[in-house]
């Protein structure tokens, strides 16, 4: 009787509490949940408007497949927020002028807070290239750590919260390993962020790559630049490029678009990871 008890006064503050958020949030769950339904509306149409309906001039049908499904994400992008805390985060990603937001932010205590579907497309990454990709925010999670970007340490409670979701995003959807990236690496004339980021860490729990402590030289007629493109940085602005690199893996002398001795042996390890 007494665990039935405590059991009661368990759902009923787990109820207080849901209803506290929901109440907190509910303009902007109303918006949210208005766009998801127009969303859904334009899903189901069938036969498809606006679409085959373009083409005037040619014979025409529609005849439905049954094979198809939702897009899927393949790619992860990290940033940090460079704002004070989660919830200043939370009202920029509610500024509907602003026009941007994430499918998650972390906070620096490991909570996670979902702000958009999975399969949604969320508006992090911006105007970038990756590989050959211009748009990865249509094919990408974006993640949003609570972090001024400066001098904000990394608690291991939000990276342990931070890998947590990666594990579970790389299960669902299938996500290779090199396919974990940061803005800067996407977005490497106008990005820095995550800067001071722990990628090794995450590398060793199998998100993204690292290099091991024992350096090779480069072989003589290594070309970094081409190096850099296939590891996927965009090299039609090659200072950027080396700065972005330098962001994720050196993380020193970052703003010096050169290459020591020591940096050209770690991209060659990178480099040899994506061939």
């Amino acid at each position: 009787m007494k665990t039935k008890s405590i059991l009661f006064v368990w759902i009923a503050l787990c109820s207080v509490v849901m209803s506290c958020s929901t109440g907190k949030y509910a303009a902007t769950e109303k918006i949210y949940a208005k766009k998801a339904k127009a969303f859904a509306k334009v899903y189901r149409v069938a036969p498809v408007e606006n679409q085959l309906g373009k083409i005037a001039s040619v014979d025409k049908e529609w005849i439905a497949s049954t094979n198809f499904g939702m897009r899927r994400p393949n790619y992860v992008m990290i940033h940090h927020t460079a704002q004070n805390s989660t919830e200043h985060t939370v009202r920029t990603f509610h500024n509907e002028r602003v026009d941007v937001s994430s499918h998650y932010v972390i906070g620096r205590d490991g909570k996670v807070i979902q702000m958009v579907n999975d399969y949604y497309r969320a508006h992090h990454a911006g105007a970038g290239k990756w590989g050959n990709d211009t748009d990865l925010n249509s094919s990408s999670i974006g993640i949003e750590l609570d972090n001024n970007g400066t001098t904000d340490p990394w608690p291991d409670v939000q990276i342990d919260a931070l890998i947590q979701l990666l594990t579970y995003l790389k299960e669902a959807y299938k996500i290779p390993q090199a396919n974990f990236i940061g803005h800067m690496d996407y977005a490497p004339a106008r990005k820095n962020d995550p800067s001071r980021f722990p990628w090794k860490k995450l590398a060793e729990a199998g998100f993204g790559y690292w290099y091991a402590d024992n350096l090779e030289n480069p072989p003589e007629g290594f070309d970094p630049i081409v190096a850099l493109r296939i590891i996927g940085y965009d090299t039609k602005n090659p200072d950027a490029a080396i700065k972005g690199f330098k962001h994720h893996y050196i993380q020193k002398d970052v703003n010096i678009a050169a290459l020591s001795e020591e940096d050209l042996k770690i991209l060659y390890a990178i480099y040899k990871k994506f061939l």
